[in-house]
């Protein structure tokens, strides 16, 4: 079954529940996020953190024949941001991957535009939208002017009244 496939990703989900059901409940890890295979646990406390790895390797493996990737635990900081499906998660707000920015530069045409623009919607991407804009066009031979590009241009201060002024303007 391909990879990012729906159904790979729904047997996933019926599959993994028994440990969302082990962190959860045996665990009582308060801050859980899981997405197929992927998960993040959030915790003030890092002693906590480096004792659950063992637990959870011990329950994948024993109740549901899966390792976890040695490469891939990380415990840090959330001020260092979190790598998590595609972005890089922060306290106050979410950027894009910079590998993930960097293929979408690369990629990005009329065709798969609006896919691009999506994903930017789920993070501070304002900026790199309007390149994207900019680069699809020209990659078609034609120019194009954001809509916003100018409101935005306009607004001076702090980054809040940026953001503001996009909310107003996206109704």
């Amino acid at each position: 079954m391909p990879i990012g496939n729906l159904t790979s990703q729904l047997f996933a989900n019926i599959y993994l529940s028994r440990f969302d059901n082990f962190i959860k409940h045996n665990l009582k890890v308060k801050f859980y996020a899981r997405y197929t295979d992927d998960f993040v646990i959030v915790s003030d406390n890092v002693e906590f953190l480096t004792q659950l790895v063992p637990k959870i390797k011990k329950f994948l493996l024993n109740n549901l024949k899966l390792e976890l990737h040695p490469d891939k635990i990380i415990i840090r900081k959330l001020c260092q941001g979190i790598d998590f499906l595609g972005y890089v998660i922060l306290p106050r707000y979410r950027i894009l991957r910079t590998k993930t920015k960097k293929r979408t530069l690369k990629r990005v045409n009329q065709k798969n535009l609006a896919s691009y623009l999506g994903l930017l919607e789920h993070c501070n991407g304002c900026r790199l939208s309007n390149k994207l804009l900019r680069l699809a066009y020209a990659r078609n031979g034609k120019s194009y002017v954001y809509k916003y590009q100018t409101v935005l241009d306009a607004v001076s201060g702090p980054k809040e009244d940026l953001e503001k002024a996009v909310v107003l303007l996206n109704k």
